[in-house]
């Protein structure tokens, strides 16, 4: 019985790596833990089923906006994407990500210009998505949300914000000095 669930869960995974990515793609899958967690490219909407709901909905409902800050950068906003890499499983991820979601909701920043990509937890895919969106991204803690202006990375918030998602975004976005946490971390190699 061990065989087949292994079985089914590598089919599961080979099905995925062939759709390739959207950000219509919230892939679910349930662990040999019986955990249930989304992997790859993800949207909102994958958020807000069960069993994530629970902690998504009360993390954006509770948030307090800052909307005096938000209103010094909100124009600016537009003129950035947003890569976030996220795990369903992590406690910070589960903290911060409905946080950010509210932020963005209340800019109206285009959903098209944010990719949000769920990683594993599991050895050896740890902090690893199927589609390896991840690789030479120098992920070390999850969440990550990466800033870019022109293509080219402009900041990054590792793991939580420093002040509050309102200013330490309101820092990114005016060029202002902005030192993440966990800046002092050593650089992964690129496998």
């Amino acid at each position: 019985m061990k065989n087949v669930k292994h079985i089914l869960l590598l089919l599961a995974l080979i099905s995925f790596t062939n759709k390739g990515t959207s950000q219509e793609t919230n892939y679910q899958i349930t662990d040999q833990n019986g955990r249930v967690k989304l992997l790859g490219v993800i949207n909102k909407d994958g958020l807000m089923k069960p069993p994530f709901q629970s902690w998504y909905k009360s993390g954006f409902n509770s948030y307090q906006l800052d909307m005096a800050t938000i209103a010094s950068f909100e124009k600016e906003l537009g003129n950035y994407t947003i890569k976030v890499f996220m795990g369903t499983w992590c406690g910070d991820s589960k903290r911060e990500i409905p946080r950010f979601y509210k932020v963005l909701d209340a800019t109206e920043y285009p959903e098209k210009q944010l990719i949000t990509i769920a990683v594993d937890y599991v050895k050896p895919n740890y902090k690893k998505s199927p589609g390896g969106e991840e690789k030479g991204m120098n992920i070390i803690k999850v969440p990550t949300f990466i800033f870019y202006k022109n293509g080219k990375e402009v900041n990054r918030i590792i793991e939580s914000p420093v002040a509050s998602f309102e200013k330490d975004m309101a820092a990114i976005l005016s060029g202002k000095d902005y030192v993440p946490n966990y800046s002092n971390m050593p650089v992964l190699p690129v496998d």
